[in-house]
């Protein structure tokens, strides 16, 4: 199976603690690249999700992207450190006796010093367990979706292996009655010029024509390179850098059939070959 570099997942998840959503999206790029959007106390998190996409992608541009709602109910709770306070009010007690001052402390001036007044934590273990469990679940439609998109890509591959493999079939059909057809023209010039020649010399520019005109060795080639294409979307994984390597020697043996071209079947061929390799080279830019 093979995937693109192009997908997009979302997943949400609720729990006591409130509710999140993660959203990963990605496009094409030479190397993996991950970017996060985290809130900040939940930055810890970050290696250990880059650790998770280097596992299970090889190539493409992520960005990852948390929201997070607390749940206000979870957090308006208030604790009173009974301990602490009455050793505020003792303290306070204690300093007014030493000055001999009438001075009261105030409720709120007791409620105010530090550590007296407590909100209850979250359990950031159970939320960051339950958040990583989502984004577990993120990656596994994000992948699915790589791989939804790669398959068609695939069948886009494929097709035009199949289109590339019919031209090199057209052109070697044709090459017989195309060099009968050049010999043909060679003979009636010499004929219009009235220049004699000697069987043996006619014979040796019809071979020098063969030979300059001879694509045997890159329809051939083009043949091996669409069964080496294939074999590489079969087997799959992460084949982007070998298929776009092969659409450079794809493109090697167009041109030069293109450059030995002596018709315009042929240059018809190898403007449609250039055509088909572009096309699959677009695709091949977004697989992983």
């Amino acid at each position: 199976m093979i995937y693109s570099m192009t997908a997009y997942a979302r997943k949400e998840v609720k729990g006591d603690w409130g509710s999140a959503v993660w959203e990963i999206r990605s496009v094409n790029q030479r190397y993996l690249e991950t970017y996060f959007r985290l809130p900040e106390q939940f930055r810890g998190l970050e290696p250990v999700l880059r650790e998770r996409f280097r596992k299970r992608l090889a190539r493409g541009k992520v960005e990852c992207h948390l929201r997070f709602e607390a749940n206000p109910a979870a957090q308006s709770a208030l604790n009173i450190n009974e301990t602490l306070a009455q050793q505020v009010i003792e303290a306070a007690n204690k300093v007014m006796h030493m000055t001999g001052e009438p001075s009261r402390v105030s409720p709120f001036q007791i409620m105010q010093w530090p550590g007296v007044m407590e909100t209850p934590e979250q359990d950031m273990d159970v939320i960051n367990q339950d958040l990583l469990g989502a984004f577990e679940d993120a990656m596994t439609d994000f992948i699915a979706a790589r791989a939804s998109e790669g398959d068609n890509m695939k069948a886009l591959i494929e097709h035009r292996l199949q289109a590339i493999s019919d031209e090199v079939v057209k052109v070697r059909n044709r090459m017989p009655e195309i060099l009968e057809w050049q010999r043909d023209r060679l003979r009636t010039k010499f004929e219009e010029a009235q220049i004699e020649l000697d069987s043996s010399r006619v014979e040796q520019e019809m071979i020098l024509l063969a030979q300059k005109s001879d694509v045997a060795e890159e329809l051939d080639r083009l043949d091996s390179h669409v069964k080496e294409a294939t074999n590489v979307l079969n087997k799959g994984g992460s084949c982007g850098r070998r298929l776009d390597f092969m659409m450079q020697e794809f493109n090697r043996e167009s041109n030069t059939l293109a450059s030995k071209s002596i018709s315009t079947d042929i240059t018809a061929s190898g403007v449609e070959l250039k055509v088909l390799i572009e096309q699959m080279r677009e695709q091949i830019q977004n697989i992983e």
